[in-house]
């Protein structure tokens, strides 16, 4: 049996054929991890431009004269020349008083009560 051109052609384009599939297939499957890798990356982004917004607020925030002077007078406990600044002290001879505790009494459980309680998780019968 003799192959002729018009067979061997067919062959070859065939082969062409199968090969331009086999690198179509490829393009996709890079295309699709690229998308991926795109969505991932832009969430990131977003993620990253979110912070970034969030800490130029707070830097705003920490920067400004008010936030300053409140820091100054609530958490550094300093004062402005002129301030007279009042600390509240006990009358003499006082004593503090200490706030008592009150107890915590565990609730009486019967004998009956306990052993439901290993079996069902509950007093109530």
């Amino acid at each position: 049996m003799r192959f002729g051109w018009k067979q061997a052609l067919a062959v070859g384009g065939v082969g062409l054929l199968a090969i331009l599939v086999m690198d179509f297939n490829n393009r996709v499957a890079d295309l699709r991890r690229l998308s991926a890798q795109k969505a991932k990356v832009e969430a990131q982004l977003e993620a990253e431009e979110a912070e970034n917004v969030f800490l130029q607020t707070q830097i705003a925030e920490a920067t400004a004269e008010g936030a300053v002077v409140r820091w100054a007078y609530e958490d550094g406990h300093m004062k402005m020349p002129g301030d007279n600044p009042v600390v509240p002290v006990p009358p003499p001879g006082s004593t503090p008083q200490a706030t008592p505790t009150p107890a915590v009494s565990a609730p009486m459980v019967s004998n009956w009560q306990m052993w439901l309680l290993l079996f069902v998780d509950s007093l109530s019968p």
